[in-house]
């Protein structure tokens, strides 16, 4: 079948197996070139390593001089008669496939990273693959919805503001559409239902069943992903539910850090630069500030990936010295370059003079629009959408 480009909104419904695969393999040759990472891990547990950071960890920890072995867990779908499958799919398949090149072990575990079973399953992964002990534990799960583990009803998330509506833009990547809307407060239901999605609480279960069935090393660290940006996006971001089950997060990394003391190892959030992942394009009213930063970072040399992000994180932040640095809150702060003061003052006024007719022209929706399409395996110079691609050469044998 010829794979065409299918997008919904901003959810891509549709992905292509060779632009996936180049997508990884531009990741990989990045982060052979690139500072690379000394005194790394060499057993990692990567819970959401698919796509975005968690993929970009992976690949940094695999590829950019830490040689690490890798378990990731993914909830992903294979090709089938109902479509394409999803790009994380490939991903998966595909870095597993460069890394095992390499001499290195890929192990892809594919369920629901909430579950009970999943926790279980990687504890006897822990086992056989990596003698039983992990020396960094990753948490990259960015899902919608949490099933209580009692109950089995599920928590919803609800990006919204808290104590008023905010009125804001959003970019429809479907058809390029500039969409003024206003977001509704939450109710407190909806944020508490946020931060059991969102927060913190998973990635403690996740390090309390690793500590419980003895597979934490000496030494061990774990992280999160986490986001604060500045003022002008505080009041669909921190001051929203998000910002709410940031904090959570945030807190998490402080009680995770005392039991990993006990191994001479730590916890820390990581707050990152904003950047388009699958995740982040579904935020209201970020997309505006997302094309804005971009022009600006481009220009000043400053950009980064999620790939770049992740090679400098553990290269120069989290390895290769003997104390993490943080800032007062103990958070690790990949977003420094994007919060530069000069930086802010350059993307404010060029939001205040966006609007619906000049968006593309005066910001970077090129590179914004690119960057979600590669996600998705499209939009690659190198490769010829006009092929047609046997979807049974990448079957479910393939993974672990």
């Amino acid at each position: 079948m010829i794979i065409e480009p299918v997008i919904n909104g901003v959810v891509a419904r549709t992905a292509h197996p060779l632009g996936c695969e180049q997508a990884v393999l531009q990741q990989i040759n990045y982060v052979k070139q690139a500072k690379p990472i000394t005194d790394g891990p060499k057993r990692v547990l990567i819970i959401g390593g698919s796509s975005g950071f968690g993929l970009a960890a992976r690949t940094a920890l695999t590829f950019g001089g830490a040689k690490a072995d890798t378990i990731s867990v993914s909830y992903e779908r294979g090709p089938s008669d109902k479509g394409t499958g999803s790009a994380g799919y490939y991903n998966n398949l595909f870095f597993k496939k460069y890394a095992e090149q390499e001499g290195r072990i890929a192990v892809n575990i594919q369920g629901d990273a909430f579950s009970r079973q999943i926790k279980e399953e990687v504890v006897e992964a822990i086992e056989t693959y990596f003698e039983g002990e992990v020396d960094l534990i990753i948490y990259s799960v960015a899902s919608g919805v949490r099933p209580n583990p009692e109950t089995g009803d599920l928590w919803r998330s609800a990006i919204k503001p808290i104590g008023q509506d905010v009125s804001g833009a959003t970019i429809l990547l479907e058809n390029d559409h500039w969409l003024d809307t206003t977001i509704t407060s939450a109710t407190e239901a909806e944020a508490q239902d946020t931060i059991k999605v969102m927060g913190g609480e998973d990635w403690e279960s996740w390090v309390d069943t690793l500590i419980n069935s003895d597979s934490i090393a000496q030494g061990c660290k774990t992280i999160a992903f986490s986001y604060m940006g500045p003022e002008v996006t505080h009041p669909i971001y921190l001051d929203g539910t998000l910002g709410r089950a940031k904090i959570d997060l945030h807190q998490t990394s402080h009680s995770l850090n005392l039991k990993l003391a006990c191994y001479d190892g730590g916890a820390y959030a990581t707050v990152c630069k904003a950047l388009v992942t699958k995740a982040s394009v579904f935020i209201p009213g970020l997309s505006p500030y997302i094309i804005s930063l971009y022009k600006v970072m481009k220009e000043q040399g400053t950009h980064e990936g999620c790939i770049e992000q992740m090679q400098r994180l553990f290269s120069s932040k989290l390895y290769g010295s003997a104390k993490v640095p943080v800032d007062c809150e103990r958070l690790v702060r990949m977003d420094d370059w994007e919060l530069d003061s000069a930086t802010q003052q350059k993307v404010t006024q060029l939001m205040s003079s966006l609007n619906s007719d000049n968006f593309k022209q005066l910001a970077d929706y090129a590179g914004y629009k690119q960057e979600f399409m590669q996600l998705n395996g499209f939009g690659f110079d190198n490769i010829d959408y006009t092929q047609p691609i046997d979807l049974k050469m990448f079957s479910e044998k393939d993974t672990e």
